[in-house]
């Protein structure tokens, strides 16, 4: 179940930093509830998380799973730009994810 937990608190995540995008520097108030709700959210599952898998670990991946998502939503709705630089390392980010919960 902690796993669970995990995989949420990081989607919750990209919710907030993509949330944090619209809140217009926290002068739009149903975005920054939104995002406020949504960090609320992503720390309780993360500390529900840590209650029995190791703290490094879990903190990458949260962190993990946040940058890659956030990239991505910014590559794919955002127009950001999808080089080969930036999904190498986004690819050295999945990989070291998934190193830590194959080891971890």
């Amino acid at each position: 179940m902690s796993w669970l937990y995990l995989l949420l608190a990081g989607l919750f995540e990209i919710g907030w930093a993509v949330g944090l995008k619209h809140t217009n520097g926290f002068t739009r108030l149903v975005p920054t509830l939104a995002t406020v709700g949504a960090m609320a959210i992503s720390l309780g599952l993360l500390g529900l998380a840590l209650k029995s898998l190791p703290l490094g670990t879990t903190y990458a991946i949260w962190t993990g799973i946040g940058t890659v998502g956030t990239v991505l939503f910014g590559i794919l709705v955002l127009g950001e730009p999808a080089t080969a630089a930036r999904l190498a390392c986004v690819t050295l980010i999945v990989l070291g994810i998934a190193g830590l919960k194959l080891l971890g």
